[in-house]
C-alpha cells in the first residue's frame, strides 16, 4: 500500500522560512515595512486630519478664504444651473458632513504592495550574506578552492567588494599553506642528507678506529652544515614574523666596503675578481645587521655561480630619493619563468654555478628588504649571467 506524503504545516513552512533565509532577514524586512507602513499613515493621517477641519469649517458656517475669482466670472454664473453636471449617480448618496469612510481596498492594496517591496529588498540584501556564510563555514574546514564572486550574479555594491575580497583572502591563504607546507618538506629533505652522513661517519669510525679523525672532521663539517640551515630558517621565520629589530642610521660605503673585501677574499681561489663601482653614498635607516647580511648574501650568490676566472661588478650610488645597487655575475643566468621564483626559500636551479647552499640566501634577502621598505628585483644581463637591483628608500 502506497502512504501519500503528508503535507507539511503551516507551522513547519513557517519555521523553515525563518531558519532558512536568517535573522538579519527579518530585521530589515521588518525595519522597512514599518517604515512604509508609518508614511502611509502618516499620509492618511494628514488627509483625514483636514478633511475633518474641512467639515467642521462648513458645519460652523465659517467662509473659507477663497482665490479671487477670474475676470470671467460673471459670464459663468449666467450658465444654466444643470450645465456640466453629469448623469445621475444612482441610489447613492455622497456621505453626510463629518463622516470619513476607510478605503479598504486602496489600503490593501498599499500595504500588500508594502510587504512585497520590503521582502524583495530584505532578501536583496540578505541573500549575499548567506553566500558569504556557507563560504567562510567551508574555509574554516579547510576548503580554501571555494569562491563566491561568481555566485553574486549581476551585482555591483559594497557586498560584491566583499565577496571579491574573501576570494582575493582565501587565495592568499591557499598560497601561504602550500607554501608552508613545501617548506616543511623542503626543510626535512636538506636536514636527512647531512644527518645521512653523519650517521655514515659515526658508523664508519666504529668499524675502523684508525680513521676516526677523518671521521670526526666529517662529523663537524655535517655538524656545522646542520647548524647554518638551522640558522638560516630561524632567521627566515624572524623576518616573516615582522622581527626584525631596531633600526639606525646605516653607513652604506662602509657597509658595502666591508662586504666587497670579504667577497674579493672568498674570490680568490676560484679566481673570480671583484669590480666595486661606487657612486654617492648615503646613510639609510635600517637593521644594520640583516640589511648586512641581505646584502652579502647577493654577493655570495653571484660570487657562487661565477665560473672560475669571471667577473662579479657591484655598482652602487644614489639614484634620486633611493639609494640603488646592481650585482651582476657572468653565470649561466636564470630562466626568465624563475626570475621571480629564485627568491623562494629553497629554490636551486639544477646545472647552475658551483657550490652548494640551500637556497636561502635570496629568500632572506629579499625579506629582509621588503621590511625596510626596499626593493629587489632579478632580470638576465644583455651579455648573459644575472643582475640583481636593490633599491633603497633614503
Amino acid at each position: 500500500m502506497v502512504v501519500p506524503a503528508s503535507r507539511p504545516s503551516i507551522g513547519k513552512v513557517i519555521s523553515y522560512c525563518v531558519n532558512s533565509v536568517g535573522r538579519l532577514f527579518w530585521k530589515f524586512f521588518l525595519f522597512v515595512w514599518l517604515a512604509q507602513l508609518a508614511g502611509i499613515l502618516g499620509v492618511g493621517l494628514v488627509f483625514w486630519l483636514e478633511h475633518r477641519r474641512t467639515d467642521q469649517m462648513v458645519e460652523s458656517g465659517r467662509a473659507m478664504s477663497l482665490p479671487e475669482p477670474p475676470p470671467h466670472f460673471d459670464a459663468l454664473r449666467r450658465l444654466p444651473p444643470d450645465f456640466g453636471r453629469g448623469p445621475p449617480q444612482g441610489d447613492h448618496p455622497a456621505p453626510p458632513p463629518g463622516e470619513f469612510r476607510i478605503p479598504f481596498v486602496p489600503a490593501l492594496a498599499t500595504l500588500l504592495a508594502s510587504l512585497a517591496c520590503a521582502f524583495a529588498l530584505a532578501w536583496y540584501f540578505a541573500k549575499p550574506i548567506r553566500i558569504l556564510r556557507e563560504a567562510f563555514d567551508a574555509a574554516a574546514e579547510g576548503d580554501l578552492d571555494v569562491r563566491i564572486g561568481q555566485r553574486m550574479g549581476g551585482r555591483d555594491d559594497e557586498l560584491v567588494d566583499l565577496a571579491r575580497d574573501f576570494d582575493h583572502m582565501t587565495e592568499r591563504l591557499r598560497v601561504l599553506m602550500e607554501g608552508q607546507k613545501n617548506l616543511l618538506h623542503d626543510v626535512s629533505h636538506e636536514i636527512r642528507s647531512p644527518l645521512a652522513r653523519l650517521q655514515a661517519a659515526i658508523g664508519l669510525a666504529r668499524q675502523q678506529p684508525s680513521r676516526m679523525g677523518d671521521s670526526l672532521d666529517r662529523i663537524e663539517r655535517e655538524g656545522e652544515r646542520i647548524n647554518q640551515l638551522v640558522g638560516e630558517l630561524l632567521t627566515l621565520s624572524r623576518l616573516e614574523a615582522g622581527v626584525i629589530g631596531a633600526f639606525e642610521n646605516v653607513d652604506m660605503g662602509e657597509l658595502l666596503v666591508g662586504i666587497v673585501e670579504d667577497a674579493r677574499f672568498e674570490g680568490v681561489v676560484r679566481g673570480v675578481e671583484i669590480d666595486f663601482v661606487a657612486g654617492e653614498m648615503v646613510e639609510v635607516r635600517a637593521n644594520a645587521e640583516l640589511l648586512h647580511r641581505a646584502i652579502e648574501n647577493i654577493v655570495r650568490n653571484a660570487l657562487r655561480f661565477s665560473p672560475e676566472g669571471g667577473k662579479v661588478v657591484v655598482k652602487a650610488g644614489r639614484e634620486g630619493g633611493f639609494f640603488a645597487f646592481s650585482i651582476t655575475d657572468q653565470g649561466p643566468g636564470v630562466p626568465d619563468a624563475d626570475l621571480e621564483a629564485i627568491f623562494a626559500p629553497f629554490f636551486r636551479q639544477g646545472g647552475q654555478g658551483s657550490g652548494g647552499g640551500y637556497g636561502l640566501g635570496l629568500a632572506i634577502a629579499k625579506r629582509v628588504l621588503v621590511a625596510i621598505n626596499g626593493s629587489i628585483v632579478a632580470s638576465n644581463g644583455e651579455a648573459g649571467g644575472l643582475v640583481v637591483k636593490v633599491l633603497l628608500r633614503v
